[in-house]
């Protein structure tokens, strides 16, 4: 059994984070209904409002991300509502179920796994509701169980002017590439604390619209933790409905001040950047992207498993001989994907790392491979990315010196 010195997580979340975010959690704790914590919900409101692309009030809820997407149905809808569905896989679908528990119609657009949803689709949908009976449209943007990611604009033009008020499950998207919520005229937007933002979970954000914030206060579903109004009241005191997980916003505030000091297109483009260098990678491994080519994910690659391929025992050997963590397939995926999060504070040289040892685990296994190819792709990906950017920018000496002790086939 090979030693290792570092776990390399490579899920699609929680994610690695980076020390100065878990230093932050040391701090001594404050009183969570004085100055001091109304000063950092105050920061951590104004940047995420950058990130939501809004100007509208975010706020925080104590939980994953689901208890986002709970508070939203919960505290915008009445039971009986109707509501369209479009999911991409387990977390769209999750969505649905929630809006079924607490009373609402859900009538469901199917898109095929792997596949992001037809804007066109869905505007036929719209456009023969000519009575209005749709009164909200539940959309993932980016979809971990599937590896697939929505055109946002093209499914804002979609809906158009039709009224209903739109949710978006972006736990595991917001952050890594542009959103722009005002423009696009999306009502209430949830993410999570440890997806792209790299801090440790604990913490959901909804942002609202102010058609959304008006619907507060014609909500008839009972609600009590997760209740919106709630927090918009206390969030005008600079405080929050319950006691939050303080630690866990000392940690955010430190995780988004690092978003902000690299700069939202270099972070956009390192996911994007890791994200290719991934898929090229396996396939180079003689794997097949799950995802269709129009709807790859910035922040999960799923990946086809081989004909004969135990994945479940493949994660297990990465995970025990090689300290490098995966995820399988959900649902009906089970044994049939593997799935490669691009999240967190993970390097190019931890990239690289995690594939060579993905291309041992499969010699392991008597896997088909060509030893070297998978890094050898991803290298090519990342030289090419530091060859366009100037001196300093994002990680450049990983990649050289891995180019000086690499021969790279042309």
């Amino acid at each position: 059994m090979s030693s290792h010195k570092k776990n390399l997580l490579f899920i699609p979340g929680p994610v690695t984070v980076a020390e100065p975010v878990l230093a932050a959690m040391s701090r001594p704790l404050i009183d969570h209904r004085g100055p001091a914590f109304a000063e950092i919900l105050e920061r951590v409101t104004r940047g995420m409002q950058s990130i939501y692309g809004t100007k509208q009030p975010v706020y925080f809820l104590g939980s994953s991300g689901t208890g986002g997407l709970e508070a939203t149905l919960v505290s915008i809808f009445s039971a009986g509502d109707r509501l369209l569905s479009c999911p991409l896989g387990g977390f769209g679908k999750r969505y649905a179920n929630i809006a079924r528990t607490y009373g609402c119609e859900v009538e469901v657009i199917e898109t095929g796994p792997g596949h992001a949803l037809d804007p066109q689709k869905l505007a036929a949908v719209l456009r023969a509701d000519t009575q209005k009976k749709i009164a909200g449209i539940l959309l993932t943007h980016n979809e971990t169980s599937t590896g697939v990611q929505q055109d946002m604009a093209a499914l804002s033009k979609a809906i158009g002017d039709h009224g209903a008020i739109t949710l978006v499950d972006s736990v595991s998207g917001l952050g890594a590439g542009e959103f722009r919520m005002d423009e696009w005229g999306y009502d209430a937007v949830v993410t999570a604390s440890q997806k792209v933002l790299a801090a440790p979970p604990g913490l959901a954000m909804v942002a609202l619209s102010a058609r959304a914030t008006k619907r507060l206060k014609e909500a008839k579903i009972p609600s009590f933790y997760f209740s919106l109004r709630k927090a918009m009241e206390f969030a005008e005191l600079g405080q929050t409905p319950w006691t939050p997980p303080v630690s866990i916003f000392f940690a955010l505030d430190a995780a988004l001040s690092a978003y902000q000091s690299e700069g939202a297109h270099r972070v956009w483009n390192r996911h994007a950047m890791y994200a290719r260098a991934i898929r090229l990678a396996v396939e180079a491994l003689g794997f097949e992207v799950f995802s269709a080519q129009s709807a790859h994910s910035d922040t999960v690659v799923a990946v086809k498993a081989m004909p004969g391929m135990d994945v479940a025992a493949l994660l297990k050997k990465l995970r025990l001989e090689r300290g490098v963590s995966l995820s399988g397939g959900q649902l009906e995926l089970k044994g049939k994907i593997f799935r490669i999060g691009t999240m967190g504070d993970v390097s190019q040289t931890d990239v690289l790392g995690m594939l060579g040892a993905l291309e041992m685990a499969m010699l392991e296994q008597d896997l088909p491979v060509h030893v070297g190819k998978g890094v050898q792709a991803a290298l090519r990906v990342f030289l090419e990315m530091d060859a366009g950017t100037k001196p300093g920018d994002g990680q450049k000496t990983a990649s050289q010196t891995a180019a000086q002790t690499m021969a790279i086939p042309s």
